[in-house]
């Protein structure tokens, strides 16, 4: 008899909802500061996966925590084992939203929650597919890993830990991206550009700038005090920039100082057109500016090589692959204080056809006039996985019965678990056509969505273990 999928996941619907609030109302970001033993990461990621785990052992499932990093849900016996790769962990919330990020609230049909899209909603829907499978008892001949990482937004080090420490899988995927799959990934490596602090003899002093929180977002927010001019002085220029330009801001007077604030729009460092960096934008007004030593190096080289360019075009470093696109530009951090120094963290996504020597070598050419010292983060080389492959197929042919859209591969600049995996690839859960809001403000799911998706995954599942 033909299985009914989306039946099996309404008979759920309230069950998976209530289960996925609770992970949304966990604040599961990392930090650091505040670690302990048995939380590496801060205590939102351990609690988030501590729940996650207990959801799997309620549901008769083995699990497996390891060392507060990683862990897994485990079902099923074979020679083989398939991997579905998700993670707890979720960006800042930042500023902007209209609702409490971590109290999830259902409006017009959409879910809104700092990780709702990202990645707890797509993970959730991904083990009620598991779930489904395991409920039915239908034909399982291969193990099942539903393995969840903790630091996904940051370096990785839950999943590389796992990894690390358990067998490998032999093939498997990330519910962490979009619909139809999403079989090749381009390569991602960031540089930190390191600025000292001097504002030589200038007038006009850069006493403080800062801009975005994390690399691989596009900042919304930043901020410039200045010391050296008058509020009248800057404040009817700055009032003509802000409504020239796709952002909001004020200029005020604090502690004696100029005061700048910008607003732009985040979005997620795969593609930075889709948002709008506050703090290039601002660099590109202080520009304006008799700024001096340090303070003017950063300005300037904000402002000369950085805004609206993600393509890399005045660093004289535009790359395109025919198959894997752009390589592109993300201005994720800026931080000067004129007692410390500045940096800047740049986040590149790269094709196949070029490396990381590339990028360094543009970035050494454009400061080598600067006082400066660039470091190199980690790098995760592309990757790619053929058309051909069964997995790919097995996949596709899953969403193809259920939506009745044809479904073809494709390549992003985002990265996901799916990478860790020779044989790996993303498989959803966004739909097309549905607004990208993760990384911003007022990020959501679909409810629909979130039911569509874990038929999906239901039926993919069932067919790769059988």
């Amino acid at each position: 008899m033909a299985i009914d999928w989306q039946a099996e996941v309404a008979k759920r619907k309230d069950d998976l909802l209530n289960d996925l609030k609770t992970m949304l109302e966990i604040e599961s970001v990392r930090d650091e500061s505040i670690a302990t033993a048995d939380a590496p990461l801060g205590p939102g990621p351990k609690a988030a996966l501590d729940k996650f785990l207990e959801i799997g052992k309620r549901d008769g499932f083995e699990t497996m925590e390891l060392d507060g990093l990683a862990g897994h849900i485990a079902y099923g016996q074979g020679d083989e084992t398939l991997a579905i790769l998700g993670h707890v962990d979720v960006m800042p919330a930042g500023k902007g939203w209209d609702t409490d990020p971590f109290k999830p609230v259902i409006k017009d049909g959409r879910l809104y929650a700092r990780g709702a899209s990202d990645d707890k909603g797509p993970s959730m829907a991904a083990y009620y597919g598991l779930k489904i499978v395991k409920e039915l008892g239908l034909p399982v001949n291969k193990k099942v890993r539903f393995i969840l990482g903790t630091d996904e937004e940051s370096q990785w080090r839950g999943m590389s830990h796992y990894f690390e420490k358990m067998p490998a899988p032999d093939f498997g995927f990330s519910p962490d991206a979009f619909f139809p799959i999403i079989n090749g990934e381009k390569g991602n490596v960031s540089f930190f550009i390191n600025f000292a602090s001097s504002n030589g003899d200038a007038e006009v002093k850069l006493v403080h700038f800062e801009a975005g929180l994390r690399e691989n977002m596009v900042p919304r927010d930043a901020k410039a005090v200045l010391a050296g001019i008058k509020l009248e002085d800057v404040e009817a220029a700055f009032a003509d920039f802000v409504a020239a330009n796709p952002v909001s801001g004020q200029a005020y007077k604090e502690a004696g100082n100029v005061v700048l604030e910008l607003i732009g729009k985040a979005a997620h460092a795969q593609e930075p057109r889709n948002g709008e960096n506050a703090g290039t934008y601002l660099a590109t007004f202080l520009a304006n500016y008799n700024l001096a030593g340090d303070a003017k190096n950063f300005i300037e080289f904000t402002a000369k090589y950085l805004h609206k360019d993600s393509r890399m075009n005045a660093l004289g470093a535009t790359f395109s692959d025919e198959i894997m696109g752009d390589l592109t530009m993300n201005s994720g951090i800026f931080a000067f204080d004129e007692n410390k120094g500045g940096k800047i963290t740049l986040n590149f996504r790269f094709p196949k056809g070029m490396d990381e020597n590339d990028i360094k070598a543009s970035l050494t050419k454009a400061t080598a006039a600067m006082n400066v010292t660039i470091d190199q983060g980690r790098v995760q080389v592309p990757h790619y996985v053929s058309p051909e492959d069964p997995l790919v197929k097995t996949l596709l042919g899953v969403y193809e019965r259920q939506t009745g859209q044809e479904a073809h591969g494709m390549v992003v600049g985002g990265g996901t678990y799916g990478r860790l995996m020779k044989r790996g690839v993303a498989f959803g859960a966004m739909f097309p056509g549905v607004p990208d809001t993760m990384h911003q403000a007022n990020e959501f799911i679909p409810v629909d969505d979130v039911l569509r998706a874990a038929a999906i995954y239901a039926e993919a599942i069932a067919e790769l273990v059988k």
